[in-house]
């Protein structure tokens, strides 16, 4: 979790209306319980690592092998990825993100970040199961049904391979990325995760730099995809991982950086507090560059609403947030969402705000 910013710290200046306190706020029962939850695991601080520059599968609009990332040396020294891990818990990191091509197929490597930072999360394709030794969360990515997987991917049957390598395992959580081809899918796909006990989370597909292919948003697959996972998440309340903020965050018009400002580096000048100063994302060769370094690099930032990004973007602007009870509420939804997708052993609670709040300085959706 990132450190918070204090941009729009403070109460209501809206002529008219109650000025809260912060204090007041969360002195309210339901949201002092919450609060109390969250606020446990402030403590996290974030880097993400390429592991390999390698991948089992060829998927259309893949942002790793955008830029330059993939033409680096591959390191796969465990001793200097056991260094690296050491370093980074010596500079206060305490999560850490593994992604690159694919992360499965250097499982060594993935034991020893394990083995040294406790803490983190293994984004996968999930064609090739991560053993149970290396207890992450388990990102598995889903892209619609399986012949959308086909042809967009390249592998046949993708998403019952996937369930079979993480049936009734407690670190999986199925990622489903809406584009704007796959919203009709998402029920197919749903349905059978439900049926096998499978958790589900929502990401949005954001396109690399210099994309232009027929998977990019546009104002009606983000209504479309809006009502589709507020139709989701209210068919299947026990595997869904998503609340309201969540799907008003994701599916808004604006991107994230436009609606909240990114704090990742290469969006972020400032090296005094949070991501800015503690953010790192090491390529396959453990070299990093600030001026790239954000939660999936290489991503357009004017049309970014992936789920990682929000994991930080979102999160760590509490004080933007906290200037009304139902502001508030949906904050902390939003932040329940994000510890039970990427924290071992958290669980979700129930959600505080059953509307679609405006994020703060906004309209709820820009016409």
């Amino acid at each position: 979790m990132a450190e918070f910013d204090r941009q729009g710290a403070g109460v209501r200046e809206t002529p008219g209306v109650q000025a809260w306190k912060f204090s007041d706020i969360i002195a309210v029962p339901e949201i002092r319980e919450k609060w109390e939850k969250v606020r446990k695991h402030f403590f996290l601080r974030e880097s993400t690592y390429d592991m390999t520059r390698r991948c089992n599968i060829d998927c259309e609009g893949c942002y790793y092998y955008q830029g330059d990332k993939a033409a680096v040396p591959e390191n796969r020294n465990p001793d200097q990825w056991r260094q690296l891990m050491r370093h980074e818990k010596d500079r206060g990191i305490t999560y850490v993100v593994l992604a690159g091509a694919e992360p499965s197929l250097v499982p060594e490597l993935c034991r020893v970040c394990f083995e040294e930072i406790p803490l983190g999360c293994i984004a996968t394709n999930g064609i090739k199961r991560i053993d149970s030794t290396v207890d992450y969360q388990i990102h598995i990515s889903v892209w619609g049904n399986d012949e959308t997987s086909r042809r967009l991917r390249g592998a046949k049957n993708m998403l019952k391979r996937q369930i079979d390598n993480y049936l009734n395992d407690s670190r999986a959580v199925f990622v489903y990325t809406f584009t704007r081809d796959n919203i009709d899918e998402v029920d197919e796909v749903a349905d059978l995760l439900a049926k096998n006990n499978c958790r589900l989370t929502f990401n949005m597909f954001s396109a690399p730099v210099g994309y232009s292919g027929g998977l990019c948003h546009d104002t009606a697959s983000l209504k479309k995809t809006r009502e589709t996972m507020q139709r989701i998440c209210n068919q299947y309340p026990d595997h869904a991982c998503f609340s309201r903020y969540n799907i008003v965050a994701h599916t808004h018009m604006l991107g994230l950086h436009e609606l909240f400002s990114c704090p990742y580096p290469r969006a972020n000048p400032s090296t005094d507090i949070g991501l800015g100063r503690s953010f790192r994302q090491y390529r396959t060769d453990l070299s990093w560059d600030r001026s790239a370094a954000c939660c999936v690099p290489d991503t357009d930032c004017s049309d970014c609403r992936h789920y990682a990004a929000g994991s930080a973007v979102v999160t760590s602007r509490m004080f933007r947030h906290g200037k009304d009870p139902d502001l508030f509420k949906a904050w902390l939804d939003y932040v329940d969402v994000y510890l039970a997708v990427w924290v071992r052993g958290y669980e979700k609670s129930p959600d505080l705000c059953a509307d679609l709040i405006a994020p703060p300085g906004h309209d709820v959706f820009e016409k």
